[in-house]
């Protein structure tokens, strides 16, 4: 653990510091008294900041929020939100945890072997992405969810983001900050109707700006990986990168 705040720059502790100071000032100057909401905003801030540094001890943080979000969307009407992050994004976040357990950066607890899966399987995982988007829009439209067409958009960048990081690339970041994006829009139409809910617009707001640093962080990573003369991605360079996404 020494080790891991020894890593921690002076810009990630002010991303970090910064983000935390935002969520508390908005959730008390808009008087909300729900501290799981608060507590929960913190957690995902933290969380951010250790998968940004290719942490695996952020990956799991991240499977506990999904089910703390899970219960805020199902409060809101939100089902869309709910059944994507506690049926969805949980469970392959959990596999996720297992992926990186199992690919430590020449053996660094603290830090993820990035990978550069092949374009196969990216394709894969937009192809995916579409059946499951569409099937999730009529059961949300079933189940009268708020504001369907956003939650459906949401599902999309929500399964990319969570495949994407499960094959441990740095793009998992990029699809993350979309969802963070679909995620302001719908806090901000619930915020209209109860200005409660303007403490989760700035709390994704924090999100946008973490998942944009993780993404160039997770690519200056990965540029430093492949300089280290033990590196796999060697392999790579010759053209076979299959065995980065496994």
């Amino acid at each position: 653990m020494k080790e891991f705040f020894k890593s921690v720059t002076p810009f990630e502790y002010c991303l970090w510091g910064g983000g935390i100071l935002a969520i508390v000032l908005s959730f008390f100057l808009c008087h909300n008294s729900d501290y799981l909401n608060l507590a929960g905003s913190i957690w995902g801030c933290s969380c951010l900041i250790l998968l940004a540094k290719g942490n695996v001890v952020g990956q799991i943080m991240s499977v506990i929020f999904s089910a703390y979000y899970g219960y805020v969307s199902f409060t809101t009407k939100y089902y869309g939100e709910m059944i994507t992050y506690v049926g969805m994004t949980a469970p392959i976040a959990l596999a996720a945890v297992v992926s990186w357990i199992r690919h430590p950066f020449q053996g660094k607890k603290t830090e993820v072997e990035i990978a550069s899966p092949s374009l196969a399987k990216y394709l894969a995982v937009l192809s995916l992405s579409l059946p499951v988007t569409i099937a999730f829009f009529f059961i949300l439209h079933a189940l009268g969810t708020n504001n369907v067409a956003w939650s459906a958009v949401s599902v999309l960048t929500s399964f990319v983001a969570v495949c994407l990081s499960f094959l441990r690339s740095p793009y998992y970041a990029a699809a993350y900050a979309c969802n963070d994006v679909v995620l302001i829009v719908l806090w901000s139409l619930a915020a209209a109707a109860d200005r409660e809910y303007i403490s989760l617009v700035v709390c994704f707001a924090v999100f946008l700006a973490e998942d944009c640093y993780g993404l160039l962080n997770w690519l200056k990573m990965r540029r430093n990986q492949k300089k280290n003369g033990d590196s796999p991605f060697k392999a790579s360079e010759g053209g076979n990168s299959s065995e980065y996404g496994s």
